[in-house]
This record gives C-alpha cells, structure tokens and sequence, in this order.
C-alpha cells in the first residue's frame, strides 16, 4: 500500500471490509412504519432506492395498519397499542434502532460507517423504526438499542420513509466508493 494515498488506502480497506462481508453474509435491515406511504411520488421514490439498495443488502419495508377508533384513548394508550404492533415484528435477536428526532445524528459518511459496524458486528437482522405521530411508547423504548435522527428538523412520518431509503442507499455506494456521494 505505499505509495497510495490516503483515501485511496482507505478506499481499499472499506472493499476489503465488504469482501469480508460477502463471505460472511449480509445483515439484513428492516424498516418498520405506522400506515401506508400516501403520497405517489414518495411511494415512486422509495421504489426507486429500494431497487438500488438490493444490489448492496436485504431491506424490507413493513407497513403496519394505522390505528381506528383512537378518539376514546388516552395518547399512552395510542402508543401503547401501536408498540404492540411493533413487539409482534421483532425477533429475539433483532436488533432496534428507533428514529427519534433526540437521537444521534449522523452525517452521511458516518452513518455509512455506522452500517459497516454493524454488519462486521456480524448482526443478523437490524430493524429501524418510525413510531407513529405522538412518539414511542416506553416498551419500545425499553428494547430499542438506541436512538438515531436523521436531523434536528422535523419532518412528516410520510417524508421520512424516503429519507431513510436514500440514505441508506447513499451509505452502501460510500462503502463500495461509489460516485453517488460528493464530500
């Protein structure tokens, strides 16, 4: 490696990395949300790098149904109610990564690496969450092995879920050194 520079040497440690991957099996990540995307053009977009992101790793998107008839519960009941939708989706050994804008933020390189952490940490199956409108309810919270924002700015539940996608995306082609991020 003499003679390279540096982030060409980093370069070829990040490949090597994923070559080490390959071999050892992909992580797989889920994505839960509350409700079905609404809008077409998010729905357009999240198909778009969801189509991109296969070629990098397993994501699935889980789309639980809305809660009815919420107007006679208390906004604890409402949360309460939707984690047990969540609970029902969880393995033993998933591990849980809530969206929650007090979690810590990432840049897009940093939460590259985060992904590469977690997948030379040989986890199996890392599941992130949208929880619904007023936040998660404490059993969520309980077991959640952290918290991650994807920014200090709020935005929809709706608006997120492409979010998330892209950026994971983005993450996987800054691991291969890819040229779709520009620093």
């Amino acid at each position: 490696m003499q003679g390279l520079g540096f982030h060409t040497t980093q370069k070829v440690f990040r490949l090597c990395e994923l070559c080490l991957l390959l071999l050892l099996g992909w992580m797989k990540i889920t994505f839960i949300v509350i409700g079905k995307t609404e809008e077409k053009y998010l729905s357009e977009g999240i198909e778009k790098y969801l189509g991109r992101i296969k070629h990098y790793v397993s994501l699935k998107i889980v789309e639980l149904p809305e809660l009815k008839n919420t107007r006679s519960l208390t906004l604890d009941q409402q949360k309460a109610k939707e984690a047990e939708l969540i609970l029902k989706q969880l393995s033993p050994n998933d591990q849980l990564v809530l969206l929650d804008e007090n979690g810590k933020e990432f840049t897009s390189v940093g939460f590259s690496d985060y992904l590469n952490k977690k997948m030379l940490a040989s986890i199996q199956n890392l599941v992130f969450v949208v929880g619904g409108s007023y936040g998660f309810d404490e059993s969520i919270q309980k077991r959640a092995f952290e918290k991650i924002s994807l920014s200090r700015m709020t935005f929809s539940h709706q608006m997120v879920r492409l979010f998330f996608v892209e950026q994971v995306y983005r993450a996987f082609t800054i691991l291969k050194g890819e040229p779709y991020h520009h620093q």
